[in-house]
This record gives structure tokens, sequence and C-alpha cells, in this order.
């Protein structure tokens, strides 16, 4: 900034240089005799009255009169040295300041209308108000961010990652702006180098996951898909996960995928939920395509499995002071989210509990509408079904549901 200004300043004084100097520079004056000018004058006018005398002698004619005439009087003013009115030295001042100060109001009104001045200020005014913006844009403090407010915004976050280095939060805040800019590009940009620095970033997965649904394409969608994937994992339940997986397969066409996603969001909603009749008619919609196209609806038939479950020896010491023991089903492929759940304050083992479709979390996707399931066990330090270090679990392999009734699962791994 300092610079700029510096730069802004020698340039105007060279400019003025140029204007003021050659005010100032010394006028060099002839020197002349005195009365020169007198004595040829006083030459010439003899010299008229000779050719006069000469014409009237008839020495000579009219014409040869006249020509000479005229001869004298241009020698005359050839010969006569130029009496100069020299300026003072203050004119040539006043001419010098007079100048300087019209290149400076030149410049202030150039720059004023083709300047950055106003970009300046807007940026100053953007670092200032950086805080405050985002207490509004991630807490939700106050009035919402204008559009002007967020071009604001993303400057100062561009200015401060440019300044500090590389921060996560920053990244992925600039990331949200230019997804409310629509500038696409600079969001998936500022996400890549968010999940750079923190590849398990739940917030900035699904909000990678919009940019690229936005942008269309199948690759994209693909990629999507498997950044949604890995927030269901670690949270099986974000409807935010869920419903952008619903609107992937509903694209694709995947119409058994999309209802069962549609009927996992209708069931976390009220009915007072203004989008509660817009995903029910999604899902009208959906039957409506599977039965045009011969699909087959997902039949849902009770079932029932019985696991016993045993802990090793080597993992008694290991167990949480007042854990609680999660017993629970998950497909094998396509959405983690549990297909059905038991869980128990009070255990010893080794021990039975059943899992049937009334162990279901949300309706619609059950024990019963999978194919391929996986067993698992843990026991968690807490009332969260996610895992954390230092709890215990165990997992089946892969079985086919319709082949399982009884099933013996032991607990065997720590997890680190």
């Amino acid at each position: 900034m300092i610079l700029m200004w510096a730069c802004f300043a020698l340039l105007t004084l060279i400019a003025i240089a140029f204007v003021a100097l050659p005010f100032l520079q010394k006028e060099r004056v002839q020197t002349i005799t005195h009365n020169a000018n007198a004595e040829l004058i006083s030459i010439y006018e003899q010299r008229l009255v000779e050719l006069q005398t000469d014409l009237d002698n008839q020495r000579i004619d009219l014409k040869n009169h006249n020509e000479s005439v005229i001869e004298l009087k241009r020698r005359l003013l050839n010969e006569l040295s130029p009496e100069k009115s020299l300026n003072s030295k203050g004119n040539n001042r006043i001419f010098a300041l007079t100048g300087a100060a019209f290149v400076i109001a030149l410049t202030g009104v150039f720059y004023t209308f083709t300047g950055s001045e106003q970009q300046i200020s807007a940026w100053h005014d953007a670092m200032d108000n950086l805080a405050d913006y985002g207490e509004r844009a991630v807490m939700q403090k106050g009035e919402p961010l204008s559009q002007n407010e967020l071009q604001a915004f993303a400057l100062a976050l561009r200015t401060k990652l440019s300044q500090t280095g590389d921060d996560e939060v920053a990244w992925m805040l600039l990331g949200r702006v230019a997804m409310s800019l629509n500038e696409f590009d600079m969001a998936q940009q500022s996400f890549d180098k968010a999940l750079q620095m923190n590849p398990d970033n739940m917030q900035v997965l699904i909000s990678f996951s919009q940019v690229l649904l936005l942008e269309g394409s199948e690759a994209n969608m693909t990629r999507a898909a498997g950044m949604l994937s890995k927030v269901l994992k670690v949270e099986p339940t974000n409807l935010d996960a869920i419903s952008l997986l619903a609107l992937i397969a509903y694209e694709r066409k995947d119409w058994p995928q999309a209802k069962a996603a549609f009927e996992v969001l209708l069931a976390s909603m009220q009915k007072n939920d203004t989008r509660y009749e817009m995903i029910a008619g999604r899902i009208a919609d959906i039957e409506q395509q599977m039965q045009a196209e011969g699909s087959v609806l997902p039949v849902t038939t009770q079932s029932v499995i019985n696991v016993t479950v045993k802990l090793t020896d080597e993992l008694k010491q290991q167990q949480p002071e007042s854990g609680i023991l999660f017993v629970f089903a998950k497909a094998a492929q396509g959405s983690p989210m549990p297909l059905a759940v038991v869980k128990l304050k009070e255990y010893s083992f080794p021990m039975s509990v059943q899992l049937t479709d009334a162990n279901a979390m949300v309706a619609g996707l059950n024990l019963s509408s999978a194919q391929d399931i996986v067993i698992s066990a843990r026991i968690s330090k807490d009332e969260s079904v996610m895992p954390s270090s230092g709890e215990l679990e165990g997992h089946s392999d892969k079985l086919t549901r319709e082949n399982v009734s009884d099933y013996t699962l032991t607990i065997d791994t720590l997890i680190p």
C-alpha cells in the first residue's frame, strides 16, 4: 500500500517538473549596441532620398525605383536587431505554479474516476468486517449477508489465506461463500484445499458433494456418492448426506435406492414440515416409475435373527466402565445406516439378543429390506453408536439374511 502511494507521488512530481521547468529556465538575451537600429534606419532613409533623386533626374525609371525601394526595406528588416520585452522572473514563477496546480488537479480528477480508490476502500472495509461477516454467516447472528457482503467476505478470506497461510476453516468458509455466489470453480478449489488438510471433515465432504452435484457430470456424481458414503459410515443418520444420496440415486434412475433414501428422510420429518408433501410426492413418483419399468418393489417380510454375543478373555479387563452394548446389523452394500439396533445398559457374556424389523431406526429401512448383511457388536463408552477410541467391537463376515436365523458373534477388537 505504501509502495503504491510512493509510486503515485513520484509520477506526479515528474509530471509537475515536466510542466514547470520550461518556465523557470533563463532566457538568452542578445546584446545590442545603443541606437544600432536608429543608425540603420537613418541609412535606409538616406538611400530612399538618393533613389528619389535618381528617379527625378531620370537616371532610373519608375519600375527600377520601386524594386530598389522594396529591396531596401527587405535589407532593413533583416539587419534590424529585435528589441525584446522580457517577462520578469516573478511572472515565470507564476506560470510554473499555475502549470503545477493544473497537473495536480488533473491527476486528482483522473484518479478519482479511473483509479482503484473505491476498490481499495472496499478491501479495507472487508478486512475490518471479517469477524462480523463470519458471525453472521456461520453463527447466523444478525441479518443474512447480502450479495455485496458475500463478495466482500470472499475478498477478506482470500486476503487472510494469502497472509497467514493455509487454514482449514477459512478454506471451508471460502468454499461456501463461493457456492452462494455461484462461483463453483472457486468453491471446488477451496473445498479441495480444506480436504487436503483434513480428509475427514464431514461438513466439507457434504458441501463439496453439493458442488459436484450442481456440475452434474457422471464422474462428479460418482465422486460425490463416494464422499457421502464416507460421511454415512461415520454418521449413519446424517440427513443432509442421505438427501444428497437420494438425489444422486434419483438422477441415475436407481429407483429402489432413491425410494429407500427418500423414505428415510420422510420418516425424520413432521407432517407439518413444508418439505413433507414434496418428498411424499417424490416417493409416489418413484413408485410409478418402478411400476412402469416393471421393477419389483421390495417385499418386506418379517425377519428375525438370534445373535449370541461373546467376549474374548483378552478383552475382559479392557471393558469401559458403565459401558453400553450395541448389537446391530447393516446392509453389506449401499446405505451404511443400521437396519436393526439393540442397545443394552446391563449385560453379561455370553448373552443372546434378537434382531428383528421392529428394531429398525427409521421406517422403510429394516432388516427385511436387505439381501446381504453384516452383524456387529460394540461395547461403547457412551450412548452413541459411532465408534471411538478405547471401545470394543466385533464384526461378522457378509451374510445372506434369508439363510441366517442364529449367529454367534465374538467381540475381539480394541478400537485404537
